[in-house]
């Protein structure tokens, strides 16, 4: 089978001239071929596999080209990669693989294509393509993946238990791939992933957490972390969701299975952003749940401060996987801290009052929050679904009109400490934190508006009670 229209770019055939002035073989391999088959339009990277020195290739592929590009060697893993018209290729000399029991990292060799194809993670991942001018375009497909891509399958090329201890990370992969491809995962397959879960111990965190966001970012994420907890992959990964898995029931009241709801929310807010962090968000939501569950007898299940203790947990999270503990984290902590807020408010005649201090609290994730809050209605009540949705419509039109009469987004005090001190002539004091407290709760209360002349006068107001003395420059 040829697929010599695969290689229309001209960089093919600048590789291929390279590999023969350099005397070897070389060949497309890998994602690109596999997603030129299923359509998925232009990569922006290339694998280039050779039977020879993949250094050697990348330098003089470079040589050929006429901007010489820089070539970037990784001679650790024997690898060079250069880029071209914005697309990342990556050169590796075909080699075979061993690994031992206790590390993922391999002992390599230098080995013919048929190796290289055996190493390879699935049949879908092991298509080649000839660069060679005899075998020009020429497919290479020892384990059959073209029926795999037709069938949708991920399958390994070896026996699967064998791929999967060799290298613990490609059971993440699968996952990711089967998510990313809608996909099914080779019972086989599926079977060893459960069997050996607990290998992915020795993958680092840094590892897992790529796969894991590469998962968050598909079309429906549900599908990875679904066959997650089916393999037992989730409970060595993100235990947090886990355990928010079943329904207790006790004198008859059942609470709802709080792991199930949370892959519908994020499959729900996936359909409106691709905000990876409002994604983070969406799944971890309701973590504070697990441990914060309790039964009353008066009331049923509860889940007091649940916001609280999952905005807490974040944190201890992202440190574990490695993730940033930065402003991304602060982000999906204020989310998953708030993520019941507007909730109560769509319940309730919703009082200015309370909007300003939502639109406060939230500041400029407030729309955020609020697209959180309405991918969190899964009620398969069509009646209370439609309910739901037109009362955050409600609270959303509210936000709108106190956001433009009192400007509260990103709010800054109309009357600032130096302005206080200066006032009543005043040196750093609790007074003047009391002050301006007074002020931004009248404004949020909505005793004045957000404007700094009412705010000047509710200064002068609150010094005299407080006993200052308005200072005679004043």
């Amino acid at each position: 089978m040829n697929y010599k229209h695969a290689l229309s770019a001209p960089i093919f055939e600048i590789i291929s001239k390279s590999s023969e002035q350099l005397g070897f073989d070389s060949y497309v391999i890998g994602g690109y071929v596999r997603d030129f088959i299923l359509d998925h339009g232009s990569k922006k990277d290339i694998d280039i596999v050779a039977i020879g020195s993949g250094i050697e290739l990348a330098k003089r592929v470079s040589k050929n080209l006429a901007n010489n590009p820089k070539v970037q060697v990784f001679k650790t893993y024997g690898t060079a990669m250069i880029k071209y018209e914005g697309i990342d290729i990556e050169f590796v000399g075909a080699r075979k693989e061993s690994y031992s029991i206790d590390s993922r990292n391999p002992t390599i060799e230098g080995g013919s294509l048929e190796e290289d194809q055996n190493r390879r993670d699935f049949t879908i991942n092991a298509l080649a393509i000839s660069l060679n001018t005899t075998s020009y375009g020429d497919l290479l497909d020892p384990f059959n993946g073209i029926s795999d891509i037709m069938s949708k399958r991920i399958k390994t090329p070896l026996e699967p238990a064998i791929t999967y201890s060799d290298d613990p990370l490609r059971m993440l992969r699968a996952i990711r791939f089967a998510t990313q491809l809608n996909f099914t995962i080779d019972p086989a397959s599926l079977k060893a992933i459960k069997e050996q879960s607990k290998r992915i111990e020795i993958i680092t965190n840094e590892r897992i957490n790529v796969e894991l966001q590469k998962i968050l970012e598909c079309k429906k994420p549900s599908i990875g972390f679904l066959l997650l907890e089916k393999t037992e992959l989730l409970n060595y990964i993100v235990p947090e969701l886990t355990a928010l898995k079943g329904v207790d029931e006790i004198e008859g009241q059942k609470h709802k299975d709080n792991f199930y709801h949370t892959l519908e929310v994020v499959d729900n807010i996936s359909n409106y952003t691709e905000n990876i962090w409002l994604r983070w968000a969406a799944l971890l939501h309701d973590i504070g749940k697990a441990p914060t569950k309790r039964f009353d007898k008066k009331v049923g299940w509860t889940f007091h401060g649940h916001e609280l203790k999952g905005s807490k947990m974040v944190y201890h999270l992202f440190k574990r996987l490695k993730m940033p503990l930065n402003d991304k984290m602060k982000y999906v902590q204020k989310l998953v801290f708030m993520s019941s807020r507007p909730i109560v408010l769509a319940q309730e005649n919703i009082s200015d009052s309370a909007v300003r201090r939502l639109v406060f609290d939230a500041g400029e994730f407030v729309e955020d929050l609020m697209t959180l809050c309405e991918a969190d209605i899964t009620t398969k009540n069509s009646f209370k679904f439609k309910k739901y949705h037109n009362n955050f419509k409600l609270v959303r039109k509210k936000i709108v009109q106190v956001e433009e009469r009192d400007r509260l987004r990103n709010f800054q005090p109309p009357i600032s400490g130096k302005s206080i001190m200066k006032a009543f002539n005043l040196g750093p004091s609790k007074e003047i934190g009391i002050i301006k407290e007074y002020i931004k709760e009248s404004i949020l209360e909505g005793i004045i508006p957000n404007d700094s002349e009412k705010a000047f006068e509710l200064m002068l107001k609150k010094g005299t009670e407080l006993g200052l003395t308005i200072s005679n420059e004043e």
